[in-house]
């Protein structure tokens, strides 16, 4: 085959971790025949990488040989573009995540703790308002809290005699 005649694409490196070998992706739209919607396609190449110069990411030119081996029929021309993929070990994702986690849990505890003392003073307030406005009123608020303790204390009570 004529050097002049052989093909030439672009593709995106999608695996690079074979000896000497890389897997180029190239993707392309194509309409459906019948339905007339765009189609994903999708096709795969093994490429010949001599220096191991291709990262995963990279966009590369390649173009068609001679079989090099039983899949390889592209070698790489050259790496178009560079792409920047973090290097990050699954565990040290987990322990960023875990103190990124933390930090907000501890401030929604703290804010919790706030709010609830907060209620507690508004509810205070409210009840004196309340026996200032009407004493009878008053009373029944302060009778339904002794009911409430009493009940609550009943339920422990109860509870010490299942335990023993």
């Amino acid at each position: 085959m004529a050097k002049e005649m052989r093909k030439v694409r672009t593709g995106a490196v999608v695996r690079a971790g074979m000896e000497q070998t890389a897997v180029v992706e190239m993707v392309w739209k194509q309409r459906h025949r019948l339905y007339r919607k765009p189609m994903r396609r999708v096709t795969r190449f093994y490429v010949h990488d001599p220096l191991n110069q291709c990262r995963v990411g990279d966009t590369v030119r390649i173009q068609e040989t001679r079989p090099i081996s039983k899949t390889k029929r592209w070698r790489l021309l050259e790496i178009l573009q560079r792409r920047q993929v973090a290097e990050v070990q699954p565990i040290e994702l987990e322990t960023d995540l875990d103190a990124a986690i933390a930090e907000p849990m501890a401030e929604v505890a703290a804010v919790g703790e706030v709010a609830e003392g907060m209620a507690a003073e508004t509810d205070a307030a409210a009840a004196a308002a309340a026996a200032a406005a009407d004493p009878a009123l008053a009373e029944v608020e302060s009778a339904t809290v002794e009911v409430e303790s009493a009940g609550a204390a009943a339920a422990g009570e109860a509870g010490e005699e299942k335990d023993a």
